[in-house]
């Protein structure tokens, strides 16, 4: 019998620019980590009917997710994309390129933590951020995409449950720990209007009052 997800995503016809995408990655001999399909197609959608003109992405990858969220910006759109490696950010770069959106992606390499201060002290804002990146700064992350937000922005952060981990009471090394704490944040923060999705491996969702 088909999961939820399974038969959820045979419903859709295949996607070539991001099958395109999933096979660079792979064949740039990187893991691919990026985004489940249901939940980039979420991306395009929550983006689209949020009217969002500046979005930021902290954890670029091979462009998966950025092309996502390209695709539910208008052509005077901004996506800003965080990337720790500049040979994972040069991938995405080609790819979004490769699929009509990079006029629209900016890409600042180092550590997002570095970038995010950057972008505070620059004074910008954005209203759509996706988190995707290491799991140990995603409460630093959060903080900083409250700080960045325009009135009304949306927040989505990617892998909450760490395949079953996060749920694992037997489980305490860093990277649940912090999940947890993000997870908390999300669900408890008087800033936020907020939920949890538990499909494929979790998304958090999160509007800024």
């Amino acid at each position: 019998m088909l999961m939820p997800e399974q038969y959820g995503d045979e419903l859709y016809a295949k996607d070539e620019v991001l099958e395109r995408v999933t096979r660079s990655i792979l064949d740039s001999g990187l893991k691919d980590v990026s985004i489940a399909p249901g939940y980039g197609r979420l991306l395009t959608l929550l983006a689209k009917l949020a009217g969002a003109k500046a979005v930021l992405e902290i954890g670029a990858l091979g462009g998966y997710s950025g092309i996502c969220l390209a695709r539910g910006l208008p052509a005077d759109g901004r996506l800003v994309s965080l990337e720790l490696k500049e040979e994972n950010a040069g991938l995405a770069r080609r790819n979004l390129e490769a699929a009509g959106f990079g006029s629209l992606a900016e890409y600042m390499i180092g550590p997002a933590l570095d970038s995010l201060a950057t972008l505070e002290a620059r004074g910008e804002r954005f209203d759509f951020f996706f988190i995707d990146a290491d799991k140990e700064n995603y409460p630093a992350y959060l903080e900083y995409a409250i700080k960045l937000a325009k009135p009304g922005a949306l927040i989505a952060g990617d892998n909450i449950l760490l395949r079953g981990r996060t749920l694992n009471e037997e489980k305490s090394g860093p990277s649940v720990q912090a999940m947890r704490r993000f997870n908390e944040m999300i669900a408890r923060d008087e800033r936020l209007i907020s939920t949890l999705l538990p499909a494929y491996d979790g998304l958090a969702l999160a509007m800024v009052k």
